[in-house]
C-alpha cells in the first residue's frame, strides 16, 4: 500500500518544471448527484489541462478510508457532520475544504400519501449510521413525530427518544438499502443523492421533506497536507463556478441545492 501511494503521489501532485497544476486529480464520489456534478467540473478542469478521474463508491464508509490511505487525493460525498463524526471515531488527519451543495433528507412511502395515515405501531427506516440516524431522527423530531432529548444534538440515536406517541418501530438499515426497504415498512427517511439514484423525485415522492437550511451541507474533503495544495484551488474554483451552479439548478431543479 505504501508503494502504491507513494507513486500515486507522484503521478497526481506532481509538477512540471514550469510549475504547472497536477495533471490528474483522483476524487472519490457517490453514485447519483455527486458523479454528475463532478463529471460537470471535470470538464471545466480539462479546459485547464487538469485530468479528474473519478471512482465511485457504493457505501459512505470506503471513501474516507480510501482518501486516508492516499488511494484518492479528494473526496465530495459527505455533509460536515459525518466527516467530524468519522474523524472522531477512526482518527483520519482528513478536513474539509469548500462546500458544495445541499440535499434535503425526505420521507418516502408507498402506502401513505401523508404522514397523518400513520398507524399505531408502524415502522419507520432510517439510516444506521451515527450521523445520517440523527439527522433523519431530527427530521421526524420536526414533523412532530417524535420527541429527543435535547442534549444530544445531531447525534441522537433511537435511544434518545423521549416521546413516541403513536408507538413508532425505528428500523436502522445502511442508507443505500433505504430505498428497497419500502415495501416493507410504513415509511423511511431518505438521503436525497440514493432517493434519485432508486429513481424516486423528492420533489414528487417525498411526502416530507428537510428544510434547505440545514447544518447538513456536503464538503469537499482532503487530507490536511493538502489543504493549501495548487490543485485543489482548481478543483474548489471550477466546482464553484457558474456553470456548475447553473447545472446543479437546471438537473436537479431543487432537489439539489448550491451551497455556494
Amino acid at each position: 500500500m505504501l508503494l502504491k501511494s507513494t507513486l500515486l503521489a507522484a503521478t497526481v501532485l506532481g509538477l512540471t518544471a514550469t510549475g504547472a497544476l497536477a495533471e490528474t486529480i483522483r476524487i472519490g464520489v457517490t453514485p447519483g448527484p455527486h458523479a454528475q456534478i463532478v463529471e460537470k467540473v471535470k470538464e471545466l478542469l480539462a479546459d485547464d489541462g487538469v485530468e479528474l478521474e473519478i471512482l465511485e463508491f457504493s457505501d459512505y464508509v470506503v471513501p474516507n478510508q480510501a482518501l486516508a490511505d492516499g488511494d484518492l487525493n479528494v473526496n465530495s460525498f459527505q455533509h460536515q457532520p459525518y466527516l467530524d463524526n468519522q474523524v472522531a471515531d477512526r482518527g483520519y488527519d482528513i478536513v474539509s475544504v469548500a462546500q458544495t451543495v445541499n440535499y434535503p433528507m425526505g420521507v418516502y412511502s408507498q402506502s401513505l400519501a401523508s404522514l397523518d395515515e400513520l398507524e399505531d405501531g408502524a415502522s419507520i427506516a432510517i439510516p444506521n449510521d451515527p450521523t445520517n440516524g440523527g439527522r433523519a431522527l431530527l427530521l421526524l423530531e420536526s414533523l412532530g413525530l417524535i420527541e429527543i432529548d435535547d442534549s444530544v444534538g445531531l447525534r441522537a440515536t433511537p435511544l434518545d427518544i423521549e416521546t413516541n406517541e403513536k408507538n413508532l418501530r425505528i428500523v436502522e438499515l445502511d442508507a443505500a438499502q433505504l430505498p428497497r426497504s419500502l415495501a416493507d415498512v410504513a415509511a423511511a427517511a431518505i438521503n436525497t443523492n440514493y432517493a434519485l439514484e432508486a429513481g424516486l423525485d423528492p420533489q414528487e415522492d417525498a411526502i416530507a421533506r428537510e428544510e434547505a437550511q440545514s447544518p447538513y451541507v456536503n464538503v469537499i474533503a482532503v487530507r490536511s497536507e493538502d489543504a493549501e495544495a495548487e490543485w485543489l484551488k482548481s478543483l474548489i474554483a471550477a466546482y464553484h463556478s457558474d456553470e456548475v451552479k447553473a447545472f446543479v439548478e437546471e438537473t436537479f431543479k431543487g432537489s439539489v441545492i448550491a451551497a455556494w
